[in-house]
């Protein structure tokens, strides 16, 4: 599997959305906005469960309704494909990009499968540098050796 990364931002009237990131940095899919982090994170772990859902292409006249978990392709007002991932409850908990064809729209939804479960939750400070669930810890000094043994302990 391919790792991406959930990024967690705060929206500028004060509520929270994630973004799944390929390695590449390209967005794959974007969130709803979400009252805290937290409920932002539980959104996370519904992409996470529902990724291999099936797909209901509504782009075909007289497609099978499927039920919830789904990926739901579809045209957009300006004719372009498009994707949403709706929880079993129903709630859309991704949405993609406008795509230039159907193929592309489906490659997206394949990328959701290989990079949202194994992806790391960044956190997105106001000043938006990247925080990864209190990660690095704040260095006291250019002789934090407390920073350091924690840098070694996690990756080396």
């Amino acid at each position: 599997m391919q790792m991406g990364r959930f990024s967690v931002k705060q929206t500028s009237d004060g509520r929270y959305m994630f973004n799944l990131i390929a390695n590449n940095n390209r967005v794959i899919s974007s969130s709803q906005t979400y009252a805290s982090v937290a409920n932002a994170k539980i959104g996370i772990e519904s992409v996470r469960t529902n990724c291999a859902a099936p797909v209901e292409d509504q782009t075909v006249e007289g497609c099978e309704v499927l039920r919830h978990p789904k990926y739901e392709v579809y045209l957009d007002v300006g004719g372009k494909p498009r994707f949403r991932l709706k929880a079993s409850n129903g709630e859309i908990t991704a949405v993609s990009q406008a795509y230039a064809d159907k193929s592309a729209c489906m490659k997206g939804i394949a990328r959701i499968g290989s990079h949202a479960p194994d992806a790391n939750i960044f956190l997105k400070n106001s000043d938006q540098s990247a925080i990864h669930n209190g990660w690095p810890p704040k260095m006291n000094g250019p002789t934090d050796f407390g920073f350091m043994r924690a840098f070694r302990r996690r990756y080396l």
